[in-house]
């Protein structure tokens, strides 16, 4: 598989999809783009290494065409000396490199069209990876956004479970009525405190008055 078709795989992979199963989206984001790049500098090589052929080939054109017109002009000299034999085999070589360069010619041409192809997809591919770059922050904070969203979901989805506050409800009461125990025993304890100062006041009072009974009948000799 070429480089072109591999960086054309990255860049229609369903993204979002890929979102969805990346336990972390902005390492794997990160990594799809690290990924395009370095197809894309493996792609710029190929293109290079087509341009420099073009090049080679558009050389062998020029060189053939030079040779042409070197047995041209050394058939022309043989026919001004005289020397047919040697003309018709200048010639001759000449018909050979003029061969030669059409056919390096057509080779060049089609080379030519070949890298002009490459260099526009090269283009291309470029343009779609920085839009990829521009994007990746985008889809970034929408999978944070979607994160944020499930968890709340689900902590509302918990809080529509009534058995929570029906428990605590339950303690609620229980506690209620432990006070309340607590407090009627501390009120009952009072109570008897009180009847029983009533009582000792009652014997206070009557031993008192049976004192000054007492002191009466001295008094008065009985």
């Amino acid at each position: 598989m070429g480089v072109f078709q591999k960086i054309a795989q990255l860049l229609k992979a369903n993204i979002n999809d890929l979102i969805e199963k990346a336990a972390d989206p902005e390492k794997m984001l990160n990594q799809l783009i690290e990924d395009m790049e370095d197809q894309l500098q493996k792609a710029r090589v190929e293109v290079a290494n087509a341009l420099a052929d073009e090049k080679i080939l558009q050389k062998k054109v020029e060189e053939n065409k030079k040779a042409a017109e070197e047995w041209q002009k050394k058939a022309e000299l043989a026919v001004s000396k005289g020397e047919d034999e040697l003309a018709v085999e200048a010639l001759r070589r000449k018909r050979e490199f003029e061969r030669l360069a059409d056919e390096y010619q057509k080779q060049y041409e089609a080379q030519h069209e070949a890298v002009e192809k490459l260099k526009s997809g090269l283009k291309m591919l470029e343009d779609k990876i920085e839009e990829a770059k521009r994007r990746k922050n985008l889809l970034i904070a929408k999978s944070k956004r979607a994160d944020a969203q499930v968890t709340i979901t689900q902590t509302m989805s918990k809080l529509t479970d009534t058995s929570a506050f029906e428990s605590f409800e339950k303690y609620a009461q229980k506690i209620e009525q432990k006070e309340a125990r607590a407090q009627a025993q501390e009120e009952l304890l009072n109570a008897s405190k009180t009847l029983e100062d009533r009582f000792k006041e009652l014997e206070n009072s009557d031993e008192d008055i049976l004192n000054e009974l007492q002191k009466l009948k001295e008094k008065m000799g009985k």
